[in-house]
């Protein structure tokens, strides 16, 4: 069993930004690949950025490159989504997830454990 627990949603205003953390915990062995989802209301989750704890190769989602940045510590064994520039549709609740697989996956049944979630919201 893996646990994944995020922490830092809230409110921020458009243009702002926010730093979301998943602390990862249990047999983790085996499991190289963490990505950040989100799920609007209404709508389907969906991948947003991912890294790989061995070397650190990120992947995003075309709407967030240049403003949402992935990140690792290995130390800690947490995994990090900077949020900047943020805009009232990144609002939504953002969902931390681990997978067995290679190859950059970004699709949610390639993850094997996920996070409760943590909701940011965005105001215009």
């Amino acid at each position: 069993q893996v646990q994944l627990v995020e922490s830092g949603g809230g409110l921020v205003q458009a243009g702002g930004s926010l730093r979301l953390s998943c602390s990862v915990s249990g047999r983790t062995v085996g499991f190289d690949t963490m990505a950040w989802f989100r799920q609007a209301p209404g709508k389907e989750r969906e991948f947003v950025a991912g890294i790989s704890w061995s070397d650190g190769n990120t992947w995003y989602i075309n709407s967030v490159k240049g403003r949402f940045t992935i990140s690792r510590d290995n130390g800690k064994n947490t995994v990090y989504l900077q949020m900047n520039s943020a805009r009232p549709e990144d609002t939504a609740v953002y969902y931390c997830a681990t997978s067995r697989r290679l190859g950059r996956p970004v699709s949610t049944w390639h993850y094997d454990y996920w996070g409760q979630g943590t909701q940011v919201t965005v105001s215009s």
